[in-house]
């Protein structure tokens, strides 16, 4: 079958080792289902997976790809939920939690296999190339927002770094839960972009909020962390799923423990919570926002888009 894989790393081309073509059909095991895909989106994750993060020589070449939607073989559409282990579901209680394309190969394929109890409704409103963009940054967003954030209608939220998969999941999943949202950006054209998906304002790095918000979300890292520090109120929480620019600088511990605040970090999801977002967008006929889709024989192309940041939205590739 066609598949994008990790073939060799490279911290300052990570292009270099991605290659497309032919790999062996997925395992058949027991409590396991092989999903045919008809969409994935892509993710930071599989820039990391280039660099070298996460993986080991000895496992490439590795088939990349967190998340997807796809048929199941009874004809079900189906969301695929892209952890692995840490509760026992197909793979024993003992394995540690890993993502797909870390130990199991990944969703950039034309068939994946995963444990059967992995496998979520595809909401019936949502196109399968939406239904992709699910799993791993809307999932993300949305436990940041009411798992960690505990986010309540009329509470407020600032987004650090509009445009990506994960801030424009929370800009849309925000708004349509009546939260007043704050997005940044180096762009004027992604903040005017972030103002028509219903964000109360968009401000360049670094400029202050018009008030202290309820909660951050932050996935920018160092260039964003003294911001995300002083733009939370005294009790506030900052939620952290990642670090774009890099490790932050001075971590503000004086004014973390003065002002009382809390720093909790995010990957993904459950099960349930992915449920509960696919439940969600259903009932508030929300769509998750797709910058551009592409075939998955072209996924090279789709992956500059990541590497370049230019995109607003999910990047979306179709086997």
């Amino acid at each position: 079958m066609l598949a994008a894989s990790v073939t060799s790393f490279s911290s300052d081309s990570p292009l270099d080792g991605l290659q497309v073509g032919d790999v062996p059909e997925p395992a058949t095991r027991e409590h396991w289902t092989t999903v045919d895909v008809r969409a994935a989106s892509l993710n930071h994750h599989d820039l990391w997976s280039l660099r070298g993060v996460g993986l080991r020589k000895e496992q490439l070449p590795m088939v990349l790809g967190t998340d997807a939607a796809g048929v199941a073989p009874d004809g079900t559409e189906v969301v695929v939920h892209g952890v692995i282990g840490a509760d026992g579901h197909g793979v024993g209680p003992r394995e540690r939690r890993t993502l797909l394309s870390e130990h199991y190969p990944g969703t950039l394929a034309q068939r994946v296999s995963v444990p059967t109890a992995n496998l979520i409704p595809k909401p019936a409103a949502l196109s399968f190339e939406e239904a992709a963009c699910l799993p791993v940054s809307w999932l993300t967003a949305y436990t940041m927002l009411f798992t960690t954030g505990g986010l309540a209608p009329g509470d407020s939220v600032l987004v650090q770094g509009a445009g990506g998969g994960v801030s424009t999941a929370a800009v849309l999943l925000g708004v349509a839960a009546g939260l007043e949202v704050f997005v940044t950006s180096r762009s004027a054209e992604k903040r005017e972009r972030a103002l028509s998906l219903g964000a109360a304002a968009a401000l360049g790095p670094g400029e202050r909020l018009p008030k202290r918000v309820d909660v951050v979300l932050e996935s920018v890292g160092q260039a964003t962390w003294q911001h995300s520090v002083r733009s939370v109120r005294p009790g506030g929480t900052i939620a952290v799923c990642g670090a774009t620019s890099g490790d932050a600088p001075p971590a503000e511990l004086a004014r973390i423990f003065f002002q009382e605040l809390r720093v909790q970090g995010v990957t993904m999801g459950s099960r349930d919570d992915l449920a509960a977002l696919a439940n969600f967008v259903s009932h508030h006929d929300v769509k998750p926002l797709i910058d551009s889709v592409h075939p998955l024989a072209r996924t090279r192309e789709a992956m500059a888009g990541l590497v370049d940041g230019t995109q607003f939205g999910k990047i979306v590739v179709t086997p």
